[in-house]
């Protein structure tokens, strides 16, 4: 079989095995199921990445694009087997990407305009039930062998459980969707109240559950090394020497931390460096007054970019040169992100932003996030991905995602558009500043946390002390320039997703590395450079690595 077919067909397969992972992914005809969380499923699913891979290996591949479609697909199945054999579906827990989130937020995602929208909504809501049914009996059976998670994971889930069943749940809005729905709201709306309770009730009696898992929960929220290098390699495709990264975490945290009192100095030389930055988050003078307002200054950005920078810096392809900017419901993330095109472009890429009921928004961190969700962050890149259908398989455009390339790649394009000049004003640049330091403060608590390392005794934040939460909240807090319950969010993600959090500052420098590279030949075309990264897709850095090299210009 040509691995082009073989992939086209695996798509559809593991779409049925994770309908949430299709409805993020844009593709059709899945919005209306829940993935089979119980151990039952994942059995189903280890078989399916077992055998894609042996069809995959079966596969010939006679020229460069055969390669990489079967690469690509190997390395996927290779991801999925090493998750699921150390048993990392009994730790799918956490406070922001686990199915508990999933259950909540997955209907931000779908789209509402015809009855046919609304039957999956329904169908979905309304089931579940058993979807949280097969999920609670996998974390029950990693409970009885003890892999748990830490109690600090589990509390802050049932925080969230606790709103998703109350009269603010994230449930709710969808009311008011479908009174805003052009359908005919009278044949939905008695289904949809129904479903909305029982979901709600679902979510209690699985804080229910929540309560009798806690007395089993660990007490440490680090995974220890082994987790943490196996979890580091599958968002980042590669295999990290961790106490050197930790290292270098570290630097750069220093480096940026002199670059930012530099930078804030520019704002008010007389002021303290955290004073200045408190003003840029407090005052009206560098803050959207609106909501309505917040969002015009984001798409306003977007659309400048794309249009200044497309044939010049980037190809952007027509299907994605329309951006959507959206207010993320109630109780969701409290971090803006990205939901990609749907698979034939009828849903276009949009960014999310925790806004929703606020005035005075601060625009200083907003601008340089703007360019890593959107353009030309995450929405050309997955738009890119997205339109190369003679190049990369169906399955590598739909369902592929490294954080090292993905998240490494809207990182650059911060630092980027800061070399462009994007980022034309003092409190923007210091926006800037704030996100590399965040990202390198990631590094080393993410690591330092999982390891035990020990703070070094050379640098200017606590030297030689021992990793606790309160040290990272006080990091992310005066080094990240998070609010409190930023960094309280952050610093329990960090605990609950080893090795993610690393993958945005590890892989913007892998693309960096490799920039340097092709300028050492000769004459630079930045278009070329980002057409090739961008043209490869989303693939571990090691693969990227390669593919990049190969491409260089000879002079």
């Amino acid at each position: 079989m040509d691995i082009f077919e073989l992939s086209d067909r695996a798509v559809d397969q593991a779409a049925a095995l994770n309908p949430v992972d299709a409805t993020y992914s844009g593709i059709a005809g899945y919005d209306n199921a829940w993935p089979d969380l119980s151990p039952a499923g994942h059995s189903v699913k280890r078989e399916f990445y077992a055998q894609l891979k042996a069809d995959a290996l079966a596969c010939p591949a006679p020229d460069d694009r055969h390669q990489l479609a079967q690469r690509v697909l190997v390395e996927d199945c290779d991801a999925h087997l090493r998750y699921l054999d150390a048993s990392g579906h009994h730790y799918e827990l956490n406070n922001i990407e686990s199915p508990h989130q999933w259950g909540r937020f997955i209907y931000g995602s779908m789209t509402d305009q015809t009855d046919d929208d609304w039957e999956a909504i329904l169908q979905r809501l309304e089931t579940t039930a058993p979807f949280m049914a097969g999920y609670q009996a996998t974390l029950e059976e990693g409970r009885s062998v003890g892999n748990v998670v830490s109690r600090r994971q589990v509390e802050a889930v049932m925080e969230q459980g606790a709103l998703a069943s109350s009269d603010e749940s994230p449930f709710d809005p969808l009311r008011q969707r479908l009174a805003d729905s052009p359908v005919d709201t009278s044949r939905y709306l008695e289904r949809l109240d129904a479903a909305i309770d029982g979901a709600k009730a679902t979510y209690a009696s699985f804080n229910t559950f929540l309560a009798t898992y806690l007395s089993d929960a660990a007490e440490q929220d680090g995974v220890g090394e082994e987790r943490y290098l196996s979890a580091a390699e599958t968002f980042l495709g590669t295999r990290l020497d961790l106490r050197s990264t930790y290292r270098w975490g570290w630097d750069e945290v220093e480096r940026l931390w002199a670059d930012m009192e530099a930078a804030c100095a520019e704002i008010d030389p007389d002021a303290p460096t955290l004073d200045v930055l408190e003003r840029l988050r407090t005052s009206p003078e560098y803050a959207a007054a609106t909501v309505d307002e917040f969002i015009s200054v984001m798409k306003d950005r977007q659309d400048q970019a794309l249009q200044n920078l497309e044939g010049v810096h980037f190809d952007v392809p027509e299907e994605i040169r329309t951006i959507d900017v959206q207010v993320v419901p109630a109780g969701g993330s409290l971090a803006a992100y990205y939901v990609g095109p749907s698979e034939d472009f009828t849903r276009a890429g949009s960014v999310w932003y925790p806004v929703e009921g606020r005035k005075n928004i601060p625009l200083f961190g907003e601008i340089t996030t703007a360019y890593h969700e959107g353009f030309p962050g995450h929405h050309l890149q997955v738009g890119v991905q997205n339109t190369l259908r003679d190049d990369l398989s169906r399955y590598h455009r739909s369902l592929v995602w490294y954080p090292g390339s993905g998240e490494g790649w809207a990182l650059y394009a911060e630092h980027l558009m800061g070399e462009l000049g994007y980022l034309e004003r003092p409190e923007y640049r210091v926006g800037l500043l704030g996100s590399q330091l965040m990202r390198s403060a990631r590094v080393a608590i993410d690591i330092g946390i999982h390891l035990d390392l020990p703070i070094p005794d050379d640098v200017t934040f606590h030297p030689g002390e021992s990793w606790t939460f309160e040290i990272a909240h006080e990091l992310m807090n005066t080094r990240g320039f998070l609010t409190h319950d930023e960094a309280t969010s952050e610093i329990l993600r960090y605990m609950g997703w080893p090795g993610q959090a690393i993958s945005y500052k590890v892989g913007e420098q892998a693309i960096l590395d490799l920039r340097e590279e092709w300028r050492a030949v000769g004459d630079f075309d930045p278009k070329l450079f980002h057409s090739t990264v961008l043209g490869v897709g989303s693939v571990g850095l090691d693969l990227l690595r390669e593919r990049v090299r190969a491409q260089i210009p000879q002079g």
